[in-house]
């Protein structure tokens, strides 16, 4: 090769170039799931989940403790999802609240989203809930998330944060405007949460309940604290940075020790699919919310803190969630791209942080494998899991690094050999049988096919029927401003807006290049005009108002 420098092009691990945009993403219909076939987003979310060892790559300062959940309101008219039927069910938990961004060492009381993800030990199986404690998040494209997280890292060269150069950061984001909704809830007095325990907890994401007449409902999760929302003054939170990085962490510690037991409350919002055919916005989309008034908040159960672990490591830095586990039987993921990503990202970077077998870990094992099986923490005096599990948990899955418990003489494989035998169930019913053993025919299959697309042409209405794959980013247009406007101009108070211009234009006065802040108080411009006036004002830039392509075409209007 020749010793001068030759141009930079976008290109896959094996060097050929790519010839689409990086952030697009193949889909098998438009607004339709995933591509498995899409190299380039395969190889960009596993290359992400193996960038930091032994760390968590997001998330990696946080801290947890146990929970017990109950059953107050049965959901069973919209899922057969087995947690959710019986009024009085309970099951213990772990829980890990965390910052986004920051490293092992950062303070937990940063200007961050927070993520609250909570593990179900119920009787058939761990279920998780992987959260945020916003509605909304700064993407809605899966395969942006790996260079979003780069921007929220160190500098490659400088090797500093954003408290030195926040460049990166506000470079990201208004190049992203879809990233404002979330940015005016973090830059609010909400992104400085004062405890763990008075600090809501959202899906963000679409949830597909089925029941057993396999009708679906489409549905968002949300956990409300107690006594609401309590936040640290902007001031506050940057001295405890200094003085105290683990404020929050130790507040939590200290109300479970002391015998407070913090609690929550469930509740789900639901849509059908025909009021989803005429939502406003996109139910696939992670940047925005449904409206309270039209969607109104249904209660079903509560989470009540209850104790410290024994031992952090064990317990919280081995701990292991994923939406993957929310997908139980009777609830599956919607067409939402991040949701679709994470459920492969998630489990992926626990097997490289971890090891493939970490859910053999005793924080991770579910309570039925193996069963009697004793959850360290949760079980009853005499040593035996107060759960009754239904039946024992097996699969094909065998040997590997991090090996616990192997089956013992169990065979590998679907097998007909006496002392081989394994059920089935399709847990809709209490009842298991042998339907998958043996062979399978083809009349049987055509028969099942049919009773599927039947039931998909009901059903998903929201949807085209027609199959294609799609390579494409989504655009941005007015709508992403008409929600984090209203929660501006008319759920901020003056109090909270001037509050919110002093956080903006203290994060970004440290910027150097002034052509990036004139971007940043245009950003803000699309949302309301005298508020970019004001954070130019602030980072004493010119004001320059322009609209959403004007915006576009000063940055550079990029390929679909």
């Amino acid at each position: 090769m020749s010793d001068n420098k030759q141009q930079n092009v976008y290109s896959q691990a094996n060097g050929f170039a790519y010839p689409h945009h990086p952030y697009s993403s193949q889909y098998a219909r438009r607004d339709g799931p995933l591509l498995l076939q899409d190299i380039n987003l395969v190889e960009t979310l596993a290359h992400f989940d193996r960038e930091r060892i032994p760390g968590r790559v997001v998330h990696e300062k946080g801290g947890g403790c146990r929970f017990e959940f109950e059953l107050t309101d049965s959901l069973s008219d919209i899922t057969y999802a087995k947690p959710y039927q019986q009024v009085g069910f309970k099951c213990p938990g772990i829980v890990r609240f965390s910052t986004v961004g920051g490293e092992k060492g950062s303070a937990d009381t940063t200007r961050d989203p927070r993520g609250v993800s909570f593990k179900f030990y119920t009787p058939w199986g761990n279920h998780d809930y992987v959260f945020n404690n916003t509605p909304v998040f700064f993407i809605r494209d899966a395969i942006k998330f790996p260079h979003f997280i780069h921007t929220q890292k160190r500098d490659p060269q400088a090797n500093w944060n954003a408290a030195e150069d926040s460049s990166m950061y506000w470079d990201y984001l208004t190049q992203n405007p879809e990233s404002i909704h979330q940015v005016t809830y973090m830059f609010g007095d909400r992104g400085t949460p004062a405890s763990w325990a008075d600090m809501s907890a959202y899906s963000g994401h679409t949830f597909k309940f089925i029941n057993k007449e396999h009708k679906i409902t489409y549905v968002q999760i949300h956990i409300l604290p107690e006594h609401g929302w309590e936040n640290l003054p902007a001031e506050k939170a940057a001295s405890l940075m200094g003085s105290n990085p683990d404020y929050n962490q130790a507040k939590l510690f200290r109300q479970l020790k002391n015998g407070d037991k913090p609690k929550y409350t469930c509740y789900v919002q639901t849509m059908t699919p025909e009021q989803a055919t005429k939502f406003k916005y996109s139910i696939n989309d992670l940047t925005k919310i449904w409206p309270h008034k039209d969607f109104p908040l249904r209660k079903f159960g509560t989470i009540t803190l209850t104790e410290n672990v024994e031992n952090y490591f064990e317990e919280i830095e081995q701990v292991a969630f994923s939406p993957s586990n929310t997908c139980i039987p009777g609830i599956e993921p919607s067409n939402d791209s991040v949701l679709q990503a994470r459920i492969f990202s998630y489990p992926d970077t626990q097997r490289h942080r971890l090891g493939p077998n970490y859910t053999q870990l005793p924080v991770n094992r579910p309570r039925n494998f193996g069963c009697p099986y004793s959850q360290k923490g949760n079980a009853d005096s005499n040593g035996a899991s107060p759960l009754v599990c239904p039946y024992a948990s097996a699969n094909y899955q065998r040997d590997g690094q991090g090996t616990f418990y192997n089956y013992g003489s169990q065979k590998n494989y679907i097998s007909t050999l006496p002392d081989a035998e394994m059920k089935f169930s399709n847990m809709t019913l209490d009842s298991t049988d042998e339907r998958y053993k043996g062979i399978v025919l083809e009349k049987d299959v055509q028969a099942d096919l049919k009773k599927q697309e039947e039931e998909g042409a009901n059903q998903e209405k929201i949807i085209d029927a027609k199959i294609n794959n799609y390579t494409y980013v989504n655009g941005v247009t007015p709508l992403d401003f008409e929600q984090p406007r209203a929660l501006y101009e008319k759920v901020f108070d003056d109090d909270a807006k001037k509050r919110f211009i002093k956080n903006i234009v203290g994060h970004a006065s440290n910027i150097p290049h002034e052509g990036l802040k004139v971007r940043i108080s245009q950003y803000f411009g699309l949302l309301n005009k005298d508020l970019g006036k004001q954070i130019a004002e602030g980072l004493k830039v010119e004001w320059k108002p322009v609209e959403l392509e004007e915006y576009a075409k000063s940055i550079c209007v990029s390929s679909a």
